[in-house]
């Protein structure tokens, strides 16, 4: 009988949630999923200097909110707690001197200042500081008298410094690193008691009975010295899956700086979660069919890991940007119209339009919310425009067409009592067919007139009953009196 597949995303509490850790804990949960296993939620807080308050509540409520639910984890617990690594931090020290007897970790008496000068000493001569092994020739009557006297110590690796490690990715195969290149005496218990991140981590992933660890590929390289934790306990190694970094064009990586680093940044401009999911998801993966939209439970059906891309992903605004059309699109009217509120009231609050209809207009025109205030600003007061608008050559208009048209339609809009679009369309429609103008020669002024642009949700007869009777032929008489001038 196969193992149980167990999968984690180990995310440090640090701020919002970067896109790149999204996809890393996507690709966790569907293969979990996928193989019928579990997903583990682990907070990885050892690195207590760079702890945000509160961002372990927006991990939960990024996770959750994208439909990521884990099986185990802080707030819903486990068989293998707790899932937090500060409350974990009594189960490192033990471990870390189980290595130091069986000679593969030793203690380290060096201060700060005295690396800070081997430091220099090293980049002054051209070279990278590593450290050199000096407390790994104190004897152990020199250790013990140091640990007796207080004084302060970390726990280091003993690396091997010749020889090569070896290991299997399932996104890059066969992987060996030079020991001499890799591997360092990194710390693996602090001063303060505390783990490293890279110690923790193998003792939580192995304790945690965690099969596959899916990361990203900044850790290809560091994977020989967690290989060689494993070996010295005498552990099972977990299967390793690394993934490519994301990137916003083939040279950079998206950053906070370009404001497009994290899913709050898109969440917040009126993107869908469920068209980011979508599309995070295929930025390094591919399907191998030409399918491009799935529901959470289509990707699990469709996930393989051996379709992860080796190359880096390009997270293409533009493709999300038409993702997010799509989805918003699809979305029941009442629904868009829920969501669309809020952007109406930027600028429409107070102003009477007819919500409802608005939306009907906007929905197919809308890609992200956050274009709605400038789309449908020239409600909220007529913007400057140039009476050049008025011309179009495919409806045959200029200034003085468009005298024409608006002296037509004057009459007809101030006789129409009850303002429904109903009306206003058999009114114009016939005022405009016993004129024996076209309709467009009439329709685009007066869209020009009421609107002062040439792109908008609906056309003329749609605005007018947006605006309402007194703004409309407020307006209709503004663009009259611009018209008087022009030639």
């Amino acid at each position: 009988m196969n193992k149980e597949v167990r999968t984690r995303f180990a995310p440090s509490p640090t701020g919002f949630m970067h896109l790149g850790g999204l996809r890393t804990a996507l690709y966790n949960y569907l293969y979990a999923r996928k193989m019928g296993g579990k997903f583990i939620l682990r907070i990885e807080d050892t690195d207590q200097e760079r702890f945000v308050p509160g961002a372990t509540e927006v991990i939960y409520d990024t996770l959750r909110g994208c439909g990521i639910n884990w099986d185990e984890g802080p707030d819903v617990g486990g068989p293998v707690g707790p899932y937090i690594q500060s409350e974990r931090k009594a189960l490192y020290l033990p471990y870390a001197q189980q290595l130091v007897r069986s000679g593969h970790a030793y203690y380290c008496f060096c201060t700060k200042e005295e690396l800070d000068e081997r430091r220099h000493a090293a980049e002054a001569a051209g070279g990278v500081f590593k450290y050199d092994k000096h407390c790994l020739h104190l004897s152990p009557e020199e250790v013990q008298a140091k640990l007796d006297a207080g004084v302060p110590y970390v726990i280091r690796m003993n690396a091997p410094t010749e020889g090569e490690t070896s290991y299997d990715d399932l996104v890059f195969g066969h992987m060996t690193f030079r020991n001499a290149d890799t591997m360092d005496d990194m710390v693996l218990i602090k001063q303060d008691g505390m783990p490293t991140y890279n110690f923790a981590n193998v003792i939580d992933d192995h304790l945690m009975g965690i099969t596959h660890v899916m990361r990203g590929v900044e850790y290809l390289s560091s994977t020989p010295r967690y290989n060689y934790l494993y070996d010295a306990f005498g552990w099972e190694k977990p299967q390793y899956i690394h993934l490519t970094t994301v990137m916003r064009d083939a040279q950079h990586k998206l950053s906070k700086r370009d404001g497009d680093a994290y899913y709050s940044d898109f969440v917040s401009k009126g993107y869908l979660t469920e068209a980011i999911v979508n599309y995070l998801v295929l930025v390094g993966w591919n399907p191998g069919t030409e399918q491009e939209f799935f529901t959470m439970d289509e990707l699990v059906d469709a996930f393989d890991v051996h379709r992860l891309n080796n190359a880096p992903g390009i997270f293409d605004i533009n493709k999300l940007t038409w993702f997010n059309f799509e989805y918003i699109r699809r979305l029941p009217r009442e629904k868009y119209l829920e969501m669309a509120t809020p952007w109406f009231d930027q600028v429409l609050a107070g102003k009477g339009i007819d919500y409802a209809r608005l939306a009907e207009l906007m929905q197919e025109r809308t890609e992200v919310f956050n274009q709605i205030p400038d789309m449908v600003r020239f409600l909220a007061a007529l913007p400057g425009y140039d009476v050049a608008l008025y011309t179009h050559k495919k409806m045959k208009t200029n200034p003085e067409v468009a005298r024409t048209a608006l002296a037509l339609v004057k009459p007809v809009l101030e006789g129409i009592g009850d303002w429904t679009e109903a009306n206003l369309h058999d009114a114009l429609m016939a005022a405009i067919a016993g004129s024996g103008m076209k309709n467009g020669a009439v329709l685009w002024p007066l869209r020009i007139a009421i609107s002062g642009q040439a792109s908008t949700p609906g056309g003329a007869i749609e605005i007018a009953y947006l605006l309402g009777r007194d703004e409309t032929l407020r307006r209709l008489a503004d663009g009259q009196r611009r018209l008087e001038g022009a030639e």
